[in-house]
């Protein structure tokens, strides 16, 4: 079984930065780690290439710096990794993503799965997987804690949903989209990391991939954000003086002024 793990680079609570002039997160690689639902699809990949032998190839768009989450995964048992990185592909929303991922899926693959975590944890749009399945023109489920192969070219999924969980059996290829309840992420052995860090990396660029520019990036993103911002937090301390019914009147007031 030939499987593709969709990894996404996401920056760490404490360093999120932003582009002034694009609103756009800015991945300079800095305390950047592979997005948590990301890792649970990693995995589970890896203990289905385990169980019923394949090819695990781990596939990244992002900065170079992206390389050594692909490393990684490498570690943790995919075997190889695929970056997709040029300038073009920079300030793309889920659509001008998912595009440009299509593309490098296609010339990776085929496949007889492709796994992506439920969503990016500094995003939330959870639009990655479906909009890839699109592109791609395959079947997808959302929500999966559970696969099981049952036969050639088709397999049983168990997903949540609102009133609890629900079983589907899909046709392969398939894009699913796995929730963190599937399974635990498993550390790199010693062994990996030399595997990982010997690996040999593919990059693609947008020469390689031959997608139309004017569909990737910020150029090909519908999606303009008009403002983002990082909240600013500040505390001050404030000694009420006086008797009671004065403390009270100055606390009133920098209530009503913190409210305003």
């Amino acid at each position: 079984m030939r499987i593709a793990v969709c990894l996404k680079q996401v920056p760490s609570t404490n360093e999120v930065r932003l582009d002034p002039e694009t609103h756009t997160i800015l991945r300079d690689g800095r305390q950047s780690v592979v997005n948590p639902f990301d890792a649970h699809a990693l995995e589970e990949a890896v203990r289905l290439k385990e169980s019923l032998g394949g090819h695990v190839t781990a596939i990244s768009m992002g900065i170079p710096a992206a390389e050594t989450l692909l490393r990684d995964a490498v570690a943790r048992g995919a075997d190889e990794g695929v970056l997709l990185t040029d300038r073009a592909f920079a300030g793309a929303d889920t659509l001008a993503t998912s595009y440009t991922l299509a593309a490098g899926l296609r010339k990776a693959g085929p496949f007889d799965l492709i796994l992506c975590g439920k969503m990016a944890v500094d995003g939330d749009t959870a639009q990655i997987g479906p909009e890839l399945a699109q592109q791609l023109g395959l079947p997808h489920l959302t929500e999966v804690c559970e696969i099981t192969p049952v036969g050639e070219g088709r397999a049983r999924v168990r997903r949540l949903t609102q009133r609890g969980g629900q079983e589907v059996e899909v046709t392969l290829p398939a894009v699913l989209t796995l929730v963190r309840e599937i399974n635990t992420p498993r550390m790199p052995t010693l062994a990996g990391v030399r595997r990982g860090e010997a690996a040999s990396i593919v990059r693609w660029g947008l020469a390689e991939l031959g997608v139309d520019e004017s569909r990737c990036g910020l150029k090909g993103s519908p999606t303009q954000v008009v403002r983002t911002f990082v909240p600013v937090r500040a505390r001050e301390t404030a000694f009420l003086s006086g008797d009671a019914r004065s403390q009270a009147e100055q606390l009133l007031k920098i209530a009503g002024e913190v409210l305003a």
